[in-house]
C-alpha cells in the first residue's frame, strides 16, 4: 500500500532529502538555492537542521521518518510529488535527471555533470 505523503506533511513539489555528512549533498547547496528561487521546494535534512541553509523551505528529518516512508537507498535524492504521491525520483546528482525532474534548466552549471550519492 503507498503512503499519501501529505499524511506525513510532504507538500506537493521539488523534494530533496540530504544530509550534511554527504560530499555530493554539500556539493548540491546551490542548485538548492536555484530551486528555492520558485516556490515548492521542501528539502528534509537528516542531520543537521542549518543544513543546507536556515529557511523556510529546509526541514528537520533528524529522526528519519520521512526518510524511512520514503524507502530511501541514498542522499541526495530528489523526489516530484503530486497529489501527495511520489511520481518521479533520481539519487545522487545527474544534472539531466534534476533538469527533467524539476522542469528546470541550468541547475548547477559550475557542477560536474554526475556526482554518486
Amino acid at each position: 500500500m503507498t503512503t499519501d505523503l501529505a499524511d506525513l506533511g510532504v507538500a506537493d513539489g521539488i523534494v530533496a532529502v540530504v544530509k550534511q555528512d554527504c560530499p555530493a549533498c554539500q556539493l548540491l547547496v546551490p542548485v538548492f538555492a536555484q530551486l528555492a528561487d520558485e516556490p515548492g521546494l521542501t528539502v528534509y535534512t537528516q542531520d543537521d537542521p542549518g543544513f543546507p541553509a536556515e529557511t523556510d523551505w529546509v526541514v528537520d528529518d533528524s529522526d528519519l521518518s520521512v526518510s524511512w516512508h520514503l524507502s530511501l537507498d541514498a542522499v541526495p535524492t530528489l523526489l516530484r510529488v503530486e497529489g501527495g504521491f511520489e511520481v518521479a525520483r533520481t539519487t545522487g546528482w545527474d544534472r539531466d535527471a534534476w533538469q527533467s525532474l524539476a522542469g528546470r534548466t541550468g541547475l548547477g552549471p559550475d557542477l560536474p555533470d554526475f556526482k554518486p550519492g
